[in-house]
């Protein structure tokens, strides 16, 4: 079967295009490198809806972006987590940023494992997990930029947003794998 590319894969493929540029602008010794890289992330978080609603408006969707898309998002989201954590060394950043890796990679197996099976319908993407994107991807946004903005406690935003994240994202876990076992039963 050959993979199909049209403008939405490009978008995820560009998603995970800008992880490393994204990575290495925030270790750049410059006074703006927190900006910089908070805006390729937020530029990447963007893509990521894009890509979905133009798959969906014009009709183009394919296996292929079906499964390149999560993965996008999953790396994208990890090493953000990790710039984070390794500039902020501390448990309770490091704590959510666990929980949030960890759920990816299982239910990423979960879906992978249903489709195995037959099954994967039974674990597709839930409102749920997408209002667990969109928070996390807002928290990870404040957090990389950390400074305050017009007076607002930014980092403080942030560091709430994401605690916030992480109770969603153990919250669609287990909904995954409540469907998961009602399949196995």
């Amino acid at each position: 079967m050959a993979i199909e590319y049209n403008l939405p894969t490009y978008l995820t493929l560009l998603r995970i295009a800008l992880i490393p540029l994204m990575v290495l602008v925030f270790y750049l010794p410059w006074e703006f490198a927190n900006l910089a890289g908070t805006a390729i992330f937020v530029f990447a978080a963007i893509t990521d809806w894009l890509d979905g609603y133009l798959a969906r408006k014009m009709n183009i969707e394919t296996p292929f972006g079906a499964f390149l898309d999560p993965v996008a998002d999953k790396l994208m989201v990890a090493s953000a987590l990790v710039i984070i954590v390794q500039q902020q060394a501390s448990p309770y950043l490091a704590i959510p940023a666990v929980v949030i890796i960890g759920r990816e990679i299982t239910i990423a197996s979960l879906r992978e494992w249903m489709a195995e099976i037959g099954q994967r319908a039974s674990v597709k993407v839930s409102h749920m997990a997408k209002w667990k994107t969109a928070v996390q991807m807002v928290a990870i946004s404040l957090l990389l930029y950390g400074e305050n903005l017009w007076g607002l406690p930014i980092h403080a935003m942030g560091y709430g947003l994401l605690y916030i994240a992480a109770f969603l994202t153990l919250w669609s876990m287990l909904k995954y794998l409540r469907a998961a076992f009602k399949v196995m039963s």
